[in-house]
């Protein structure tokens, strides 16, 4: 009589040197833990180790989006079905402790009982290209308004009259202004002194404006020839398409139905019925919010721009609904 191949489920509690996985058998016994280095022999030896202990089923990781990228990519090419498991709550950390073990433990857990069941992002196409040009763009605009500020913090700061000359003018006349000042060789002066990081002050903002329009060039590119009929749509353009892309992922069949990508986003109806009131929701505060700000950009844009929202908005208001609670339905009128 030939054995069965025993089955076998993994799981990995992922960081930036070295993950830790555990694996579990179909009733819940733990088979061990060890540990690997985060580089692609490491995931070569904890994927042979997992396969080692049997027929490997499927593996729950923890942090698919981060750390545990390198990985999932692997564990893909591999062919393992990978499933993406959320960190332990703070209730589950205070009752059984926090170590990597036992969060690699449970991550197996999740996996064989079902609770964690969603596909992880493709991070390997068109929509992976665009999340690390929104990356260096977004830190390009927080870096230019820091710049922007510490401008108008310099001109109030400064002495008299140099002061006077630069408070009068608006963003972009103060930064060409400040741009042009001769501080002088003398840096023990206020007045030279202040010109001087005026002057640095103002050339990294023209240089961040020059890296944001750059950017803004590559993302229009991008986005136009991954989704042209989503920039197509009325109040969408790139940088609403380009979120509202990256939290779909490259693998959008991951979201089953729109049911769950409204979840994803945030703006799902939940159930607020309590006793005999019942029929009420309230929108959801969970998902991805940027996702959910992209899609508040397109109602708003619709609200001014297209008449069937505004008479759709108009009849729901007349029916008491509220523009907070009514907002994610105005996106089925077009």
């Amino acid at each position: 009589m030939v054995a069965k191949t025993p089955q076998v489920i993994g799981g990995v509690d992922t960081h930036r040197d070295l993950h830790v996985a555990a694996a579990i058998d179909p009733v819940g016994h733990l088979l061990g833990h060890r540990s690997f280095v985060a580089t692609p022999a490491g995931y070569r030896a904890l994927l042979a180790w997992l396969r080692g202990l049997g027929q490997l089923q499927r593996v729950g990781v923890e942090g698919t989006g981060a750390y545990g990228a390198g990985l999932l990519r692997h564990l893909r090419q591999a062919g393992v079905t990978v499933v993406e498991v959320d960190r332990p709550d703070r209730r589950t950390r205070r009752r059984k402790g926090k170590s990597d073990p036992v969060d690699a433990e449970a991550a197996a857990r999740a996996a064989l009982a079902g609770t964690a069941t969603g596909i992880p992002k493709g991070r390997d196409g068109r929509v992976e290209a665009i999340r690390a040009l929104r990356v260096a763009r977004r830190g390009a605009m927080k870096a230019r308004t820091a710049a922007g500020n510490q401008l108008g913090c310099l001109v109030v700061s400064a002495p008299e009259p140099l002061r006077g000359t630069l408070r009068a003018l608006s963003g972009k006349e103060l930064v060409v202004a400040a741009a042009g000042l001769r501080p002088g060789p003398d840096l023990t002066d206020a007045v030279a002194a202040t010109k001087a990081a005026l002057r640095r002050v103002a050339h990294r903002y023209q240089l961040l404006s020059q890296e944001i329009a750059e950017l803004d060039q590559a993302l229009e590119l991008v986005v136009a020839t991954t989704a042209p009929g989503l920039v197509a749509l009325l109040g969408v353009g790139t940088d609403v398409a380009g979120q509202l892309l990256v939290t779909a992922g490259d693998n959008p069949n991951r979201l089953v139905n729109e049911a769950a990508f409204a979840h994803l986003c945030g703006v799902a109806p939940l159930p607020v019925n309590s006793g005999r009131t019942t029929g009420r929701h309230r929108l959801s505060r969970g998902g991805d919010r940027a996702a959910n700000n992209a899609l508040y950009t397109i109602v708003i844009c619709r609200l001014r721009w297209d008449p069937r929202t505004r008479a759709y908005m108009q009849r729901r208001t007349k029916q008491g609904m509220s523009k907070l609670s009514d907002w994610p339905e105005v996106l089925s009128v077009t």
